[in-house]
């Protein structure tokens, strides 16, 4: 994306469906919309970043988090990638 100029995240207490858009992160470039890989209620959205857009890609797995979410279904974890099935599928994509 590049230099995060904005972010913009949901409210505490906002339930998403699996796939949904629940923010958008805004590049001097682009703006790109954040889709929540499960279903649940937001429960904790890190406001640092209202102030602080760079973390985003600075610590990405670290202080940039950008919600904690209740789930509504935790089997719905057993469909996603971890790191190393997500560094792997990025690198076989076309860029």
């Amino acid at each position: 994306l590049g230099d995060v100029v904005y972010v913009e995240l949901p409210e505490e207490g906002d339930s998403f469906d699996q796939g949904e858009t629940f923010g958008v992160v805004e590049s001097v470039k682009t703006a790109s919309d954040v889709y929540l890989p499960v279903a649940g209620e937001v429960i904790e959205v890190n406001e640092e970043l209202h102030s602080n857009f760079a973390l985003v890609n600075e610590s990405a797995m670290g202080d940039g988090w950008m919600v904690k979410i209740r789930l509504s279904d935790p089997a719905q974890l057993d469909g996603l990638m971890d790191e190393a099935a997500y560094d792997k599928h990025c690198a076989e994509e076309d860029h």
